[in-house]
């Protein structure tokens, strides 16, 4: 405890307050002996770090309880990695500074739930490096990413109906190997179909407001 608590640049005692909050888990016991290891100062650091961002200790423990409790990267990525996206990892303090006061602990399980973050010893993992960094920028706008996760869970639900329609098609006329090495013109009808839709919607905002 004391060579943990001297890397971590904290005290015995306040080592032993952040056990008593839950702020890292418990060490590995060997009879009388309590052995720390790396993952234990790298959560410390990441305390440390969400500490001088301006979280509260409540805020941490429930963040701390809501990625112990997490998906993991195997469930995330299912059978195997996207064929097409880059998942990033990311440690606490990263995915924090992505999302600027909005890493709540409710936010934090939405994003498990909805198969967006993993976790992976102390690392997060995002599923994909698009996804990140759109959700990122959209907050940035000032959109709430409670709001950005609501609208992603509903784009998700549109995009297995059209994944859908597109295997459907394409499983009527070829056989299932062709699936794969068709899916470009997949993403392309739904890019160009969501090109033209943004285009009326924008024309008829415009119109709406020289009305006004």
């Amino acid at each position: 405890m004391e060579e943990l608590a001297r890397l971590a640049g904290i005290t015995v005692r306040t080592l032993r307050f952040y056990r008593e909050r839950k702020l890292i888990p418990p060490p590995r016991r060997e009879g009388r002996i309590a052995w720390y290891d790396d993952h234990h100062l790298a959560r410390l650091r990441t305390v440390a770090a969400l500490l001088e961002r301006g979280h509260t200790l409540n805020g941490i423990a429930e963040l701390a309880d809501a990625f112990d409790h997490g998906r993991d990267v195997g469930d995330l990525l299912g059978l195997g990695e996207p064929t097409e996206e880059t998942p990033v990892r990311l440690t606490p303090e990263e995915l924090a500074a992505r999302f600027e006061g909005e890493v709540t602990p409710e936010n934090l399980a939405a994003a498990m739930d909805l198969g967006y973050l993993g976790t992976d010893g102390d690392e997060l993992v995002h599923i994909s490096h698009r996804l990140l960094d759109v959700s990122s920028a959209l907050v940035r706008e000032g959109i709430p990413l409670a709001e950005v996760l609501d609208a992603g869970k509903r784009v998700r639900d549109h995009a297995e109906a059209l994944a859908d329609l597109f295997a459907d098609l394409v499983l009527r006329h070829a056989p299932d190997q062709d699936l794969q090495r068709l899916r470009p013109l997949a993403r392309s009808v739904v890019e160009a179909e969501l090109s033209l839709a943004l285009d009326r919607r924008v024309h008829a905002q415009s119109e709406r407001a020289q009305r006004s």
